[in-house]
């Protein structure tokens, strides 16, 4: 993706993608977001405007909006963005004093990394367009992105629904086991929300149990080589149990070619 302007044109006809160009396009993106994370998901937050059905926050001015625009749908209407990615560069969230997962974790290991990030955040899919070739496309022009920015380490968190911690245990425990960070790139939870995800010993875990309560996003990070930080963070506004998810660019390479060579799709 070459500039926010830019505009592909994908498959099926349709649909487009692009970094948000307009007034339209955000308020659209934040339509979606209300639709998801408040009316369908059950959460809130100090900016949202229950009036106009806007979820918004104070990230949305500095941050990209990638958008999935369903054509057959009306602009006007706002209701035109049927998915979205939040991204942030790390040089700008220097400049603006902060990512939005600093509410949530301690990101010192990344920050002295000295590598270039990206933040991902706020990402939902329309109910309509779930299970398609949406979260496909989208992933296609996070990875142009990706390459167009240098970037060598994405990062955010992901959310279970709900926070009952015994019915997510098994998903955390393996997440725990099998898919945490190097200590040297390693955030950890902030006290105010911190949970121990280590729930069940890994002797005892069953993959398939781990696996079907594991929500798609988090499910197409791991394929794709993604590690977590330590701890979950309990999020009650949003009514979400989250966890801090990242990405090494290097690392991915491969597993990112072998995902488009297969054509697989989060379900």
């Amino acid at each position: 993706m070459t500039s926010p302007a830019a505009r592909m044109k994908t498959d099926p006809s349709f649909f487009d993608i692009r970094l948000a160009v307009s007034e339209q396009d955000l308020l659209a993106a934040q339509r979606l977001r209300y639709r998801v994370f408040i009316e369908e998901l059950g959460g809130t937050g100090p900016f949202v405007d229950h009036d106009k059905r806007l979820e918004r926050d104070e990230f949305d001015p500095i941050v990209d909006h990638l958008c999935l625009i369903d054509n057959r749908r009306s602009a006007k209407d706002l209701d035109h963005v049927v998915g979205v990615y939040r991204l942030l560069p790390g040089d700008r969230a220097a400049k603006f004093g902060r990512f939005y997962c600093d509410a949530e974790y301690d990101l010192t290991p990344l920050r002295d990394c000295g590598r270039p990030v990206l933040e991902l955040g706020r990402s939902c899919v329309d109910p309509a367009s779930r299970g398609g070739s949406g979260m496909f496309l989208m992933w296609n022009a996070l990875a142009d992105y990706v390459l167009d920015h240098g970037i060598e380490i994405l990062f955010g968190v992901a959310s279970f629904h709900g926070t009952d911690i015994p019915m997510l245990a098994p998903s955390l425990s393996w997440l725990h086991h099998h898919h945490l960070a190097p200590a040297e790139l390693r955030p950890r939870a902030l006290p105010a929300g911190y949970h121990r995800m280590d729930l069940i010993p890994a002797d005892r875990l069953d993959r398939r149990e781990a696996m079907a309560g594991m929500p798609a996003l988090i499910k197409a990070y791991l394929r794709l080589g993604g590690m977590v930080g330590e701890g979950a963070f309990i999020d009650r506004a949003f009514n979400t149990t989250d966890v801090f998810l990242l990405m090494d660019t290097a690392a991915m390479s491969d597993k990112h070619r072998q995902f488009y060579e297969s054509r697989w799709q989060p379900q």
